[in-house]
């Protein structure tokens, strides 16, 4: 029927795995196999059109292509964390003067946020930090919980194949058993069959000479 595995091999029953040669002989096989298999269809047919640009952006399609080119990485700049004077042909130049300002103002800002981010981390961190690692841990749980699961189920499984396998292995050792009685008993009664036939044919030529000899006799 359409569907069904032939099963070909009782590992849990079948002994001679260890033997030397046995291993050998099956990577053999395999490859053979897989030299001579050639695919009859694609089986990825069913998932869709990967879309290999779905997560790339201007950014790293830049990094991709200056990756390509082999160009190097630019460095850092440390401009913004500077405070410049206005160059010397603009030091009388207020607009100069007002850029530097503002570069001041905005550095001074950033510093303020991250004073301020530092307070925050000193007052709120230490229970931020446990309560994530709280979550680490329930997920762990989590995960380990499901990992004795998937490995309560193979062990099952696993259970479920050598009890099927040891008892169709028995059932199989029974009939070979009983095949072979049954071809002994066969090849037995061929024998007999011919000791009688050769037997018969002895009787028969034995009354054929007797006959010729009464014939003989008679005459």
């Amino acid at each position: 029927m359409a569907g069904e595995v032939v099963v070909d091999a009782l590992p849990y029953f079948d002994q001679g795995y260890d033997d030397p040669g046995v291993k050998e002989a099956a990577i053999a096989l395999v490859e053979e196999e897989t030299r001579r298999y050639r695919p009859t269809k694609n089986y990825l047919d069913y998932f869709p059109t990967p879309n290999y640009h779905a997560f790339e952006t201007e950014i790293i399609k830049n990094e991709m292509e200056r990756v390509q080119a082999r160009l190097p990485m630019d460095m850092m700049s440390m401009k913004r964390y500077e405070l410049p004077t206005p160059p010397a042909g603009k030091m009388t130049d207020v607009s100069a003067w007002q850029e530097c300002v503002d570069n001041s103002q905005a550095q001074l800002e950033h510093q303020s946020l991250r004073i301020l981010n530092l307070e925050l981390m000193s007052e709120y961190g230490s229970a931020a930090w446990r309560s994530y690692n709280s979550v680490l841990t329930n997920m762990i749980d989590q995960a380990q919980k499901h990992l004795q699961d998937l490995r309560k189920k193979i062990q099952e499984i696993n259970w479920q194949r050598k009890t099927e396998q040891t008892q169709a292995g028995e059932k199989l050792r029974d009939l070979e058993t009983s095949w072979v009685g049954l071809v002994s008993k066969n090849y037995e009664i061929e024998r007999a069959c011919a000791e009688y036939e050769k037997e018969i044919q002895e009787e028969d030529m034995k009354q054929a000479r007797r006959g010729r000899k009464r014939l003989h006799e008679d005459s």
